[in-house]
């Protein structure tokens, strides 16, 4: 039994996921446990787990997956509406239905049309108890349709006047993306002056010169297909006042006379909308999107107010330049007119746009599930809310409720159900339909009609440890129909429970809010209702608290020094203290100078960085107590005056000899003071790129006072040189004068070039940048040319600004391309680059591994192979395969928990894998992905397979109990994980004499299906040692072991009572007690004046021959030992004193077989995990019992 640490909580709503309760319900209405052995002998009707949206827009390249999933008990039968009929899927041989399961799949990828299959869906789940239905499911394929033909005119545009470019995409489902770029695939630049509206048209506010060109495109973008459409080219040419009168000009006579009309500034005009007011309708909980564009010159500025009221704050935002309103999250309260006002120096405009928010139905109580003993009531409450308000309506078993069959305990009351003294007929499945003009809610809820006797589901004897005056908390989870009545006694026969002292919580658990020690003991929860009643025992233990009885105090020490921290603790002796050393709330350093001992921190030689606050954190299972202290650190004692020191900087440099690439520097040393200098560190600073920089050029011996420096083009260079000598380094001489060097060509380009798609449309070239110093001269720029590879295409080249990466957009997925990136600058170009293989952006893989197989090898390990995609179907850079997989049951338990998925990664094209740490005699399904960089690909249909029977573990307890003077009686619990089916249980027993001797050992072998046992014939006042394990038919699991004496025979009870009566007797007792009396006198002085009592000899001389250390020659552990271990630590050691290792984390936990670790896979896929556990040994060797093997190596996640 494992004790657990008691946690107060007024309702206790989850203890264990087994054993969830809704605590804090009404008495009519039950809510049943998710225990899963429970809900396996409950009768339930259907409820819908899993469905697909109510708007479901499908690729009609791709089958299409309706999903309906559903839960009940007896599991439920499926069928299907469509368009309001019924919905044969046996007469259409492209719809299949999963097996054990409601979802459809509609075969469109052999030969079968999307198109075909437009309609509402809905699914029904019926068993004995009830029907439930799904939400209308509206299944519409995506569209993307191509762009209409249509001729477009040249623009042709003054100066300074407003222009809009209509797109005008294709009706597309879902509606497309829309954005506009250049031939060169490169998004055109937005500002205020130019930007995109919501519509996806571009608007100008006043056109400028440099807004001609012939090449504005639109784009639709269609996400649901990945595909892109593209409008033809529109040319816009914008005349300027100048080229207008030059024009005007060329015709004119000499004597004609003209004027240059300057550019017109006009006050601002909106461009949309249209109008001086217009509505908006918007649904509760979406975007509410609001545009003002607006003409004008100069470029009109926006601004947005509410009338009558502020903005939302927090969910008001501003884009496009603050042209677009955007207030998330819309109520009812953002209903109102907004305005939009436009404004520059010659005036404004403005637009009120009056919205309305409308809700489509939303919940405020939904129905939920009940459950309900015969002769109970109950409602079922369906409260909904929008605007306008929806109306309700009920079906029953997905029958309007109106037609449906009478039930005489049903009344509807308009949003609520009334059910009065239900009998079991009235279980049924109710749905509650809330609808309006904006669409509508739909929720299942069943009434369930039970009568069940009470069970408790808190394991039995279980285990509870509380420190002294702290809460503790006994559970009593249980269940029935009625619901049942929970009362606690003290102890079997005890009375029962009432007072203050006590609170019992409405889900069964008795709290005790002050625990006292005599709290300890065995409390009975009993559980009645009408059918019966059950009881259950838990045990309390009462746990004296920790607590320092010595603190580490305030310490000033000298620099070098040595300080010492105390830290003594007093603690319960059944729980086991860990203590932890904390410098300013962080971890010791890892420096040998920090001794932890038993009781105290020491640390050597103490520096100024050691200054701080030292924390001692003592740690059980149950509390935590912790003391602190501050460290001072105070200089020592003056030291000596240094007589040797950095040498003095270099001074008077020059510079001579100055060429293109090349100049010589010469300086004068300066004082070394009694160090000889051993090198000069040239540095230079660029003054036209870097200025203030310094970086390292190179260095000269000591004895060199002159050097020839290279030098590179287009750098103003500055010179100082710094003097070093064994003590350090000197300050940097002055600067020398400034030189700049004449521009070149790069000598270089960029480096790390590489070529990533970002999409799968795209293709992303980036580069390292060359920095001023490598650009050689002004005006550095980057000529990116690409071109696919093993096709017959020309270079496509684009020279752009100095920036270090381009897109490259409209490529295919996931090809390959040819890639140089070249430097260029106002001189010229850098040396041709070399090419670089670069791919367009991936898309996630297509199919899913085919063919796969699992091979059981023993009851914790497993094999899996499958067929590897083609890698044409990957669409990116193969990662590997992914196998997922989990437990669905244990076979020996019959129990369902959590499903919780593990995934194992197989690196690169592997077509096998292993998999570890499976649990013995259990069902686990698994299914595999293909993985590229973009993610994973669709799941192979799960496989399922089974593991064999393994050996049992220990069993859960030994107990002996009722000792007599030639029998005793013995009662064990079953293995928590039988791995199998037990066979039996084998029990093994030897007598112990005075010298702790072992007699011969008697094996006896018990059925399965028993519990206790009564030992016969055995010796009177004598200890005997029981070894106890159980057994499957693969062998025998760990064994458990405990000792119990024989009570004494009577007549020799009573001799001894009579001796003990005589006088001669009684004073040779006092005689021998005042000897001993005078003896510990002796050693009490001996002590006081220095004498060393040998305890530390005799401890090792009398150790017990049970208790083995581990043997560090070969490995091997020694037995398991409750003793204290008194070794000293090893230097540096940050363990406690007591040795106590906690084990931290489960055996079958997924990080033992991540990638990085230590385990691996030979090539042919192998483990190579080592495997390693205590050996257990005959018992007549005196050995305590020793853990199953299990894997200690972890294996890499990627193979």
């Amino acid at each position: 039994m494992q004790p657990e640490v008691m946690m107060k909580k007024k309702c206790i709503s989850a203890r264990k996921a087994s054993l969830v309760l809704f605590l804090c319900q009404m008495i009519s209405a039950l809510d049943v446990p998710l225990d899963s052995k429970l809900l396996e002998e409950l009768s339930q009707p259907p409820t819908i787990t899993q469905q697909s949206p109510k708007d479901y827009i499908v690729d009609p390249r791709e089958n299409i997956v309706i999903q309906c999933e559903a839960k009940g008990k007896p599991p439920p039968s499926f069928s299907w509406t469509r368009n309001g009929t019924h919905f044969d899927i046996d007469k259409d041989a492209q719809v299949t239905m999963k097996p054990n399961s409601g979802t459809l799949v509609i075969n469109i990828m052999n030969g079968g049309k999307a198109e075909a299959y437009e309609g509402v869906y809905q699914c029904t789940a019926r068993n004995e108890r009830g029907a439930a239905i799904s939400n209308n499911i509206v299944i519409r394929p995506s569209r993307s349709p191509l762009w209409t033909k249509e001729k477009l005119e040249p623009n042709q545009v003054r100066e300074g006047d407003s222009l809009v470019l209509h797109c005008r995409p294709p009706v597309g489902l879902p509606p497309p993306i829309i954005f506009w770029m250049d031939n060169a695939f490169q998004r055109l630049p937005q500002s205020e002056r130019v930007s995109q509206g919501l519509n996806g048209d571009l608007y100008f506010s006043n056109v400028q010169p440099e807004d001609t060109r012939e090449d504005y495109i639109c784009y639709a973008r269609f996400n649901h297909t990945q595909t892109i459409q593209q409008k033809q080219p529109i040319s816009v040419k914008v005349f300027s006042m100048d080229s207008l009168n030059d024009t005007i000009a060329a015709n004119l006579s000499d004597t004609d006379i003209y004027g240059a009309r300057p550019v017109t500034e006009r006050q601002p005009v909106l461009l949309t909308p249209t109008g001086s007011t217009s509505t908006k309708v918007e649904l509760r909980g979406n975007v509410l999107l609001l545009e003002c564009i607006a003409a004008g010159l100069p470029t009109p500025v926006i601004r947005w107010i509410k009338e009558g009221g502020e903005l939302p704050a927090n969910r008001t935002f501003f884009e496009n330049f603050k042209k677009t309103l955007k207030i998330i999250d819309v109520s009812e309260a953002d209903s109102g007119n907004y305005k939009c006002i436009a404004r520059n120096t010659l005036g404004s405009a403005h637009h009120v746009i009056s919205v309305t928010v409308k809700a489509a139905p939303y919940w405020i109580t939904a129905p939920r599930n009940l459950v309900l003993s015969p002769g109970e009531d109950g409602t079922l409450i369906c409260r909904a809310n929008g605007n306008p308000k929806p109306s309700i309506s009920w079906l029953a078993n997905g029958v309007p409720i109106a037609i449906a069959p009478e039930d005489p305990s049903r009344k509807v009351d308009g949003d609520t159900i009334i059910f009065s003294h239900v009998q079991e007929r009235s279980s049924a499945v109710y749905q509650c339909n809330a609808s309006n003009e904006y669409g509508y809610l739909l929720a299942n809820a069943f009434v369930n009609v039970l009568a069940e006797p009470p069970r408790i589901l808190t394991p039995a004897n279980k285990l509870y440890q509380v420190i002294a005056d702290s809460p503790a908390l006994l559970d009593c989870a249980y269940f029935g129909s009625p619901k049942p009545e929970i009362e606690w006694f003290k102890g079997v026969k005890g009375s029962i429970l009432r007072g203050s002292e006590y609170i019992f919580h409405d889900n069964g658990t008795l709290e005790i809010p002050v625990a006292q020690k005599d709290s300890t003991g065995a409390y009975t929860c009993v559980a009645r209702n009408k059918l019966g009643k059950t009881q259950n025992e838990v045990q309390l233990e009462i746990k004296d608290p920790t607590v320092i009885i010595k603190q580490p105090e305030y310490k000033v020490i000298q620099r070098y020094g040595q300080v010492s921290f105390e830290c003594i603790i007093k603690h319960d002796s059944t729980l086991l203290p860990t203590v932890l050393w904390l410098k300013d709330n962080d971890e010791l350093p890892d420096d040998e100078r920090f001794l932890v001992g038993k009781d105290n921190l020491t640390i050597m030689n103490v520096t100024d960085k050691d200054d701080g606050t030292y924390t001692c954190i003592v740690n059980t299972t149950l509390d935590s107590v912790s003391a602190s202290a501050v460290l001072t650190v105070v200089a020592a004692p003056p030291t000596p005056a240094i007589i040797y020191a950095r040498p003095n900087p270099p001074f008077d440099l020059e510079l001579t000899g100055q060429l293109e690439r090349s100049v010589e520097l010469s300086w004068i040393p300066g004082d070394e003071n009694n160090s000889p200098i051993t090198n000069f560190v040239i540095e230079y600073e660029d003054g036209l790129h870097e200025p203030g920089v310094w970086h390292y050029q190179t260095e000269v011996p000591g004895t060199q006072t002159t050097v020839q420096l290279k030098l590179s083009p287009y750098v103003n260079y500055s010179f100082r040189v710094i003097a070093v000598n064994e003590i350090g380094r000197s300050q940097p001489s002055e600067p020398s004068e400034q030189y700049l060097t004449k521009s070149a060509n790069p000598d270089e380009n960029p480096s790390n070039v590489q070529g990533i798609g970002s999409e799968p449309d795209n293709l992303v070239i980036t580069w390292e940048s060359l920095t001023g110093f490598q650009s050689n001269g002004p005006g550095l720029q980057y000529k990116v040319s690409w071109r696919q590879k093993d096709v017959d295409d020309e270079w496509t080249s684009v020279i752009v600004a100095n920036v270090s990466k381009y897109i490259v957009s409209g490529t295919p997925t996931f090809v390959p391309y040819e890639i140089k990136v070249q430097a260029l600058n106002d001189l010229g170009y850098a040396p041709e680059p070399s090419e670089v293989i670069g791919h367009s952006g991936e898309d996630l893989p297509m199919v899913a591994p085919g063919n796969v197989q699992v091979h059981v090898i023993n009851s914790t390990l497993a094999k899996v192979h499958w067929d590897p995609v083609p890698l044409k179907t990957v669409r990116g850079h193969l990662q590997g395969y992914k196998v997922y997989y989990w437990k669905v049951q244990s076979l020996s338990r019959r129990s369902r928990r959590h499903i919780e998925k593990k995934i194992l990664t197989f690196r690169g094209n592997k077509t096998f894998g292993m998999l570890p740490g499976l649990e013995p005699y259990s069902t686990y399904k698994l299914n595999v992905r293909v993985a590229n960089g973009k993610g994973e690909g669709p799941a192979s249909p799960d496989k399922v397979f089974r593991t064999p029977e393994g050996v049992p573990s220990s069993p859960s307890f030994l107990k002996i109990t009722n000792p007599t003077l030639d029998s005793l009686t013995l009662e064990w619990g079953s293995p928590t994980h039988p791995n199998g089916v037990l066979t039996s249980y084998i029990l093994k027993f030897q007598p112990i004499n005075n010298t702790h001797e072992l007699g011969p050992l008697v094996e006896i072998r018990i059925p399965a299906n028993e519990s206790s046992l009564i030992l016969k014939n055995l010796n009177y006042s004598t200890r005997y040692k029981f070894y106890f394990n159980a057994q499957t038919s693969v062998g025998s699991g760990n064994q458990i072991t405990e000792e119990a004496v024989t009570i004494m025979d009577e007549a020799m009870a009573s001799r001894q009572v009579d001796i003990a009566t005589q006088g001669w007797f009684i004073g040779l007792m006092c005689a021998v007690a005042l000897l001993i009396l005078i003896l510990l006198i002796v050693c009490f002085i001996r002590r006081n004046k220095g004498g060393k009592y040998p305890v530390k000899e005799k401890e090792d001389a009398h150790a017990d021959p049970e208790i083995q250390p581990m043997k560090e020659d070969d490995g091997t552990f020694g037995e398991y030992s409750d003793a204290e271990d008194h070794k000293p630590l090893k230097k540096g050691s940050r363990t406690p004193s007591d040795r106590t290792v906690k084990k931290e984390d489960s055996d079958d936990s997924l990080v033992d077989y991540g990638e990085g670790v230590n385990g691996q896979f030979n090539e042919d896929g192998s483990f190579i995990g080592q495997y390693s556990g205590k050996k257990e040994k005959e018992p007549a060797e005196g050995n305590e019992s020793s853990e199953a093997p299990s894997p200690v190596n972890a294996m890499n996640s990627f193979v």
